[in-house]
């Protein structure tokens, strides 16, 4: 019997780790008919963005990208000094130079088994709504962060330029992706929604630093899945793979994550995710 094309998915594949990279490199489709969603944080350099998706977008039919937090760093030691949008926007450009499927693109639909959908990748980032439920403001969450020292890298290596904060970009990023939906070609297909960040807030309550959740979404999309039909939700940045359920659909983490996460756990790293067709008796919402 025939395999059937898949559509697949990962995120948070870090690939300056050599063990990641080395995974990575093994990654290949069963089918030549297999698409590839890849749910950000590939890396933090240009050139190790461009390896990782050159790669992936040579052996997968259809490779469908969002970005990460990791991505929109400037580290300085990349080539690329581009901040905020500047950089998001080189990313866009280089990934269609890949032939790879960026927010700003036309969605695909997926007409392989468990379709046809609308496959949606997300650029959104988060707005610091994810906060614990004693502080009601920003500052005094960001505060209390500080104080614990828990505090994400993006404070200091992901800018916003050219708007001035990050809250004001996801405001921002919202606005364009709810006019794009709205847009879409086919909007009484289901969708496929990926995003590296999650796009309701409980599945943050597993963290083990709550600090953290207020880098990880916005409350704004937390009826996305009901509102858009999706079939599936895909993210990633938490670095806990897992499958969860809200209002019957299914919201799956498909970080691969660093080396002493993924060594510490009984199993090894299973790479990427099937999402359609669905295994294992799963439902589609």
């Amino acid at each position: 019997m025939l395999a059937q094309p898949r559509l697949l998915a990962i995120s948070d594949l870090h690939v300056a780790y050599a063990d990641n990279r080395q995974l990575v490199e093994g990654y290949r489709p069963e089918t030549d008919d297999d698409w590839l969603l890849v749910a950000g944080d590939v890396g933090e350099m240009m050139e190790d963005v461009e390896w990782a998706l050159r790669l992936l977008a040579g052996r997968f039919r259809k490779v469908v990208w969002a970005p990460g937090n990791h991505e929109l760093w400037t580290p300085k030691e990349d080539s690329v000094q581009l901040r905020g949008e500047a950089r998001y926007r080189h990313l866009v450009e280089l990934c269609r130079g890949l032939g790879v499927v960026t927010p700003e693109d036309p969605y695909p639909i997926w007409e392989g088994a468990g379709g046809p959908v609308t496959v949606v990748p997300l650029f959104l980032l988060y707005d610091y709504t994810f906060r614990m439920p004693q502080f009601t403001t920003k500052e005094a969450s960001l505060a209390n962060a500080y104080d614990a020292g828990v505090v994400c890298t993006d404070e200091f290596l992901l800018h916003p330029d050219p708007y001035p904060t990050r809250d004001a970009w996801c405001a921002a990023r919202l606005e364009v992706t709810l006019r794009r939906l709205a847009e879409r070609e086919r909007p009484e297909l289901p969708t496929v929604f990926v995003n590296h960040f999650p796009l309701v807030r409980e599945v943050t309550d597993i963290l083990y630093h709550p600090e953290f959740a207020q880098w990880c979404g916005t409350v704004h999309t937390a009826d996305w899945h009901v509102r858009f039909s999706a079939a599936a939700v895909v993210y990633g940045h938490l670095h806990i793979p897992r499958v969860s359920w809200f209002d019957g659909v299914r919201f799956e983490e498909v970080s691969l994550g660093y080396p002493r996460e993924w060594r510490a756990r009984a199993a090894p790293p299973r790479g990427p995710r099937q999402i359609l067709p669905t295994v294992d008796g799963a439902r589609v919402g």
